[in-house]
């Protein structure tokens, strides 16, 4: 890897001292907010530029900047009757034509021939929707913040009420909620994954499959979502990809160590009506990027989007990702200190994730349209472990299969909204989601089972022991309607219905929505949301098989309705200036009807997600419950003046109680997390057109929770862990800690619109050896401490042209 970072940087410091300055064009369209009918006749400015560079918004509100100076540069856009917006550090390369979705609102005191000018908050989001608990983040967030191996998932660890102390997947624990919690939206369809190596159940892995370069600006939700979100308790990603240049042909290579080497290409179909493509391929590194194990994982990747264009049937669009992934580990070539394998036996994992969609918008009239998105996806995972059989002198005389996992989960979905604004103060966003279920699980397992006998005495259990054995389908429904009403242009509020309605367990829930932003003055804004969640019991628990008698096995979870939360969210939100912002928000979350065990015990499904795989047990009923509260604080400096800050601090408490009664620690409890963020670019070139870069983030977050294993009773229990029970989550590993350090170059070089990008991020510099896991260990007879990894060079180069 030296080798490769030294030929690397030798390459850029040769186009340096051969690279002009550049300009570029910055193009897109603006659109209502509520109804995305174009604006015809919107002004657009680049801000600071002498001569004046500006333009107007055509018939189909498009609009397109001419020699706009590479860098990252300011636009602001106004409008007769509406209001006004800078949208502030735009990052502009040689090599990369860049494309703007603008949405502008009405003003509600509207005044003839007078624009209403407002501060833009720049982190609302996209969906006009949400009041509190929302950020969007773009593409740049992603590759620009340091540490974030270049997945939307670990950027979301930087923001405030996420906690994430885990350097071997990218789980996202939101406001103590298990990641089990989190719904995954791509392009409007929910998707159960988007992630290479993941386990039936679970929202996270190891590798991202997800390409940021095909996304474009998104959502990220951590509570009271509005009411088109459902069958989520903890949080949403709301992502799209975007649509590929229309105009020119681009293209884009890249190579990181962590995700892979790139191919992705961009351009027109049919120049004339606005039509594109744009695909993505990417391939794994393997050994590079192996952390935390000394086996060798295979993935790569395809995205794609397809944009038809304008049509006098509207507007079709169709896209799609799909991922494949592998790994063996075999125990002769494995330590003890490995995160995710066992030196006493060879484990096989083999995943596969798909989504293919067709959306199609279409107009009705200028203040309404419907989206309506039929989409299939795909995810399985296979895990076939051996287990050694050792003689006296510890040498290894036989392997039998031990364990068989072979989960496949396929969807079908369709979704259509209608989206009418009625005038400047209301508007009106319903719809429906039907997903039909084409579940095929299965998993048996003879692996450390001390009840299984082996009446021959070879060291081979006699039988497996089933845990789940189902192939059928069910339906999930939703149905939603949700209104805003602006009754001034500093007072919003809106308020909506979801209905949930799962047809294998035949749960309902009806579930009220409501949120109240008002701007107090020009700089302050305080926001109130309320919302009741429902969500499904995770498959590995609801179609879990329990022996309830020798030899016979049944479903006895299947009948379990909806784990449901009451969000409540208090917002505060303070510009410092013109770049500073201050944000605070206090929550309560109150969950109910959760599963729990029918005999008193500390087990709880929210839990569930703390590790790999599902706990296996049966005879669950709805009534746990647990609560979550704290307070998260932001301090921001956007991007201005060559730097930008942020300060994220979350204090809270998870806790839950089973069916014994007793109010637990919840396995999220890491109680405070504290993330510093800082980024500085310096200019240089001729014209400035180049910059260097330096970016760091600083993270410390209490410990994972856990509970202390019994060694004697894991012992007699054939080595599989046994832990004390009434002590659940009692204990808790040290505090994480990390930091990050990434130094880069950007750079818009010759004459043929070519630019270049090259990062080294230099992860947990201080080689911390933060605490993964406490677990029995068979080779050593005693439990251990594996530690997360220690210091990794990520590097990342990047070419546009």
């Amino acid at each position: 890897m030296k080798k490769t970072i030294t030929i690397l940087v030798g390459i850029l410091l040769a186009l340096i001292s051969i690279s002009q300055a550049q300009v570029q064009t910055v193009k897109g369209s603006i659109i209502d907010a509520q109804s995305e009918y174009p604006l015809i006749g919107a002004s657009i400015q680049l801000v600071g530029s002498s001569p004046i560079v500006g333009g107007l918004s055509d018939i189909n509100g498009l609009f397109s900047l001419e020699n706009v100076p590479t860098g990252r540069q300011s636009l602001q856009i106004s409008y007769i009757g509406y209001k006004s917006i800078t949208l502030p550090n735009i990052l502009v390369t040689a090599g990369k034509e860049v494309m703007l979705r603008i949405k502008l609102e009405e003003s509600v005191e509207q005044l003839s021939e007078v624009v209403i000018s407002a501060d833009a908050d720049r982190d609302l989001p996209i969906n006009e929707l949400a009041k509190v608990s929302a950020r969007t983040f773009s593409p740049d967030d992603v590759t620009r913040f340091s540490g974030g191996r270049n997945d939307v998932a670990r950027l979301a660890a930087s923001f405030a009420g996420v906690s994430a102390p885990n350097d071997s997947r990218n789980d996202i624990v939101v406001r103590g909620n298990s990641p089990t919690g989190l719904l995954w939206r791509l392009n409007g369809l929910p998707i159960a994954t988007t992630n290479h190596f993941a386990t039936l159940g679970t929202t996270g892995g190891p590798v991202s499959a997800l390409n940021t370069n095909m996304l474009r600006s998104s959502d990220f939700l951590t509570g009271a979502f509005p009411a088109e979100y459902g069958n989520a308790n903890a949080a949403v990603f709301d992502v799209n990809f975007r649509n590929g240049n229309s105009d020119q042909y681009e293209f884009t290579g890249q190579m990181s160590i962590f995700s892979g080497l790139e191919a992705m290409a961009e351009g027109p179909l049919i120049k004339k009506n606005g039509s594109s493509f744009l695909i993505s391929y990417r391939y794994g590194l393997a050994q590079m990027a192996a952390t935390g194990t000394s086996a060798v994982p295979i993935y790569q990747d395809l995205s794609f989007k397809l944009n038809f264009g304008t049509s006098p049937l509207g507007r079709f669009e169709l896209f799609g990702m799909g991922g494949l992934s592998s790994i063996d580990f075999f125990g002769e070539d494995i330590d003890e200190n490995d995160l995710f394998a066992n030196p006493d036996e060879d484990a096989f994992v083999d995943n596969d994730l798909g989504l293919l969609g067709l959306s199609h918008t279409g107009r009705l009239g200028k203040t309404a349209y419907i989206k309506s998105t039929v989409g299939a996806s795909t995810y399985s995972n296979q895990f076939f472990q051996d287990n050694f059989v050792r003689d006296a002198n510890d040498d290894i005389t036989d392997k039998y299969r031990a364990v068989n996992v072979n989960n496949r989960e396929s969807r079908i979905s369709l979704t259509s909204a209608l989206n009418k604004k009625f005038n400047a103060r209301w508007s009106l966003r319903t719809g429906f989601l039907s997903e039909m279920y084409l579940p095929n699980f299965f998993t048996e397992s003879r692996d450390n089972q001390a009840d299984i006998p082996d009446n021959n005495g070879d060291g081979i259990p006699d039988y497996y022991i089933l845990a789940r054995d189902f192939d059928d389908r069910y339906a999930v429904s939703q149905l939603f309607a949700q209104a805003m009403y602006n009754a001034s242009d500093r007072l919003s509020i809106t308020y909506g219905l979801h209905a949930l309605y799962h047809s294998h367990t035949e749960s309902k829930a009806l579930e009220p929505r409501a949120a109240v932003s008002y701007e107090l003055n020009s700089y302050q804004r305080i926001s109130f949301a309320y919302g009741l969640h429902a969500q499904a019991i995770p498959s590995p628990v609801l179609f879990y098989e329990e022996e309830t008698s020798p030899g016979v096995y049944e479903r006895t979870n299947e009948d379990l309705g909806f784990t449901r939360s009451h969000h409540f969210v208090l917002g505060y939100n303070r510009s410092l200036g013109t770049d500073w912002r201050l944000k605070s928000e206090l929550y309560y979350q109150y969950l109910f009807d959760v599963p729990v065990e029918s005999l008193p015990s500390s087990y709880s499904v929210v839990n569930e997600g703390a590790d790999f795989v599902f706990d296996n047990k049966g005879s669950l009923v709805n009534e746990g419950t647990g609560r979550n509260y704290g307070i998260e604080l932001t301090l921001e400096k956007f991007f201005s003046q060559g730097y930008y800050l942020l300060m994220t601090t979350s204090i809270y408490n998870s806790e839950y109680k089973g069916s014994d009664g007793l109010m637990r620690n919840t396995a999220f409890n890491n109680q405070f997390v504290f993330n510093t963020l800082f980024g500085k670019e310096w200019k240089f070139g001729s014209q400035s057109q180049h910059a260097w870069t330096f970016d760091t983030k600083f993270t410390t977050a209490g410990g994972q929770r856990y509970t202390p294993i019994d060694l004697a009773a894991t012992r007699q229990n054939n080595g599989e862990e046994v832990r004390y029970e009434n002590q659940a989550f009692e204990d808790q590993l040290a505090n994480y800690l990390r930091w990050d350090v990434k130094l880069g170059v950007r750079l818009n070089s010759t004459k043929r619109n070519v630019s270049h990008q090259f990062y080294i991020d230099f992860q947990n510099v201080t080689n911390r050896k933060n605490e993964f896991v406490r677990r029995y260990n068979e080779v050593t007879d005693a439990i251990n401490v594996v530690e997360q990894t220690g210091f990794f060079p990520d590097v990342l180069y990047r070419i546009n042209f």
